[in-house]
């Protein structure tokens, strides 16, 4: 009998990423060549999870240079399949519908939860073997790959980023001007340190550094007017700092209660563009600022949509080739069930159960390794409150001297920033 052909369908989840684009075509070249079908999935699972078709066949014509896109030509989602029996119902019977025999899945870590998920139910519910891959995405670089191996799009992102906040900098220097420059990152703070470090900013603050513990929203106020005044020391009345978003879910929520902290999305994660972060610290700095009888015209700025959709650089383009390539030779060996990396120029799976979190069940974070060399050296070139600052009376003397009070005062205020 002879063998029916096998297809294979693409879909995106998330937020974009530079390099979508890129693994579709990889993907789907490869597939055509080895005689599969191919389908493009528009919007991730949106229409999956309601039982809709909407597809599209792809060419070699249609994707051929699509590699050099930002973007994604099928869309993408956050529509959550693993919220309910029905929703992964459909998904999987759709798909087999289709005629579908394999998945890849380009997305963050909710879309390879999304992707375990699916292939589980279709092995331990229907009995049928849905081949699933899936292609690590996202500008946070917080997927659970090795120390030292990127997400894909997020050296793009941090090299535009990077260009951003130098303009910023010296949009600084000119206007005599502070900005706080909100960098995305849900939780961890790999974008925002990448992108402080590549441009010189003044400092970067990253959930990272806090540990496990809750803040309250007057230690982050403190450690950015510690530097402001530091810096003007210097005779520097301008500077630019790079805050990472994820630190709002580090901060006391009774800090946050005069927010609505309602809105969340399809995979219960807060909104943060809803909560005008930028603005609540530059208000909080002020005034606290004023308070020390310093006046400072401070500019909040969101960086992060405008790095989502960029052209991926070199870079970008040449490891998304790379991993739609290896994604679809895993595929095609029958592998199933794995996120694919490249380690040491080695194609590498990762199983998806070891990428879970026992106690949470869903996908690992990987975070910023504070402990490592190249943090370190991050915050050597930071003008933040450093020990030393305390302990030479010059510096101290001068600091104090800044906002008009007494060292022990200005030790009792600060100094806890340095526990």
């Amino acid at each position: 009998m002879m063998e029916s052909k096998k297809t294979v369908a693409i879909l995106c989840g998330g937020g974009p990423a530079p390099g979508m684009n890129s693994v579709i075509s990889a993907v789907t070249i490869e597939a055509i060549k080895h005689g599969w079908n191919v389908l493009g999935i528009y919007e991730g699972y949106t229409h999956l999870c309601n039982a809709e078709k909407n597809v599209v066949p792809l060419t070699i014509d249609m994707v051929s240079r699509i590699h050099l896109d930002g973007g994604s030509i099928l869309g993408t989602a956050r529509a959550n399949p693993t919220k309910s029996d029905a929703h992964l119902r459909n998904v999987v019977n759709t798909l087999i519908e289709m005629g579908v025999t394999h998945l890849v899945t380009i997305g963050g870590d909710d879309t390879a939860y999304s992707a375990c998920k699916v292939a589980e139910y279709a092995r331990r519910v229907l009995g049928i073997d849905l081949f699933v891959v899936h292609v690590p995405k996202t500008i946070d670089n917080d997927l659970p790959l090795p120390e030292g191996i990127p997400t894909f799009g997020f050296e793009t992102a941090r090299a535009l980023g990077s260009q951003l906040v130098t303009n910023l900098m010296e949009d600084a220097k000119t206007t005599s001007r502070w900005y706080f420059a909100i960098a995305m990152g849900r939780t961890a703070g790999h974008l925002s340190l990448g992108i402080g470090k590549s441009a010189g900013a003044t400092l970067t603050i990253i959930p990272e550094e806090f540990g496990d513990k809750k803040i309250r929203l007057q230690m982050l106020v403190d450690i950015l007017v510690g530097s402001i005044i530091k810096r003007l020391t210097s005779k520097r009345n301008y500077g630019v700092a790079v805050v990472a978003e994820g630190l709002v879910e580090k901060i006391a929520v009774e800090d946050l209660k005069e927010l609505d902290c309602t809105c969340f999305d399809e995979h219960g994660h807060i909104r943060y563009t809803e909560l005008n972060f930028p603005e609540l610290l530059k208000q909080a700095v002020v005034k606290n600022l004023a308070e020390l009888g310093i006046k400072m015209t401070i500019v909040g700025k969101e960086i992060g949509y405008e790095l989502r959709c960029a052209p991926p650089n070199a870079f970008d383009i040449e490891y998304t080739r790379n991993l739609g390539f290896a994604a679809f030779e895993f595929l095609k060996n029958n592998g199933t069930d794995a996120l694919i990396t490249i380690q040491n120029n080695v194609i590498i799976p990762i199983p998806f159960e070891e990428i879970l979190d026992m106690n949470t069940k869903k996908t690992q974070v990987r975070m910023v390794n504070v402990n490592s060399v190249p943090y370190r050296i991050a915050r050597e070139f930071m003008i933040r409150l450093e020990k030393d600052d305390l302990y030479s009376q010059t510096d101290l003397k001068k600091m104090a001297l800044m906002i008009n009070v007494d060292p022990d005062d200005f030790v009792k205020r600060f100094a806890y920033l340095l526990d």
